[in-house]
């Protein structure tokens, strides 16, 4: 059973920035793909970012030119740096990882911005 840990989360003002990792007990590169997955109070579930093994990456557009998805492999953590943080990026930030059958999710991160 792969398991998933956030780590990184907090209470930061606007405009600052934050750094989200994820350990992960399998290795980054088996899953076809890995992603930041964001759920703010009353609202759905919304991509962040994904990347595929291949090292395609794609963001949801409201954190696209602030956010940045990569995978350490030293560390085998998946990782999300944010800058230039909002308010309206409050929300738990989930890690999730796909292999041929299975996705498998982190128990989440918090993250708060204040304005």
């Amino acid at each position: 059973q792969v398991q998933l840990v956030e780590s990184g989360g907090g209470l930061v003002q606007a405009g600052g920035s934050l750094r989200l990792s994820c350990a992960t007990s399998g290795r980054i590169f088996s899953f076809n793909a890995m992603g930041w997955y964001r759920q703010a109070p009353g609202k759905q579930r919304e991509l962040v970012a994904t990347i595929a093994r291949v090292g395609a990456r794609n963001y949801g557009d409201p954190v696209k030119g602030r956010f940045t998805i990569s995978r350490d492999v030293a560390e085998n953590t998946l990782n999300l740096q944010m800058n230039n943080l909002r308010p309206e990026d409050t929300a738990v930030y989930y890690c999730n990882a796909i292999d041929a059958f299975v996705t498998y999710w982190g128990p989440g991160t918090q993250v708060t911005v204040s304005s």
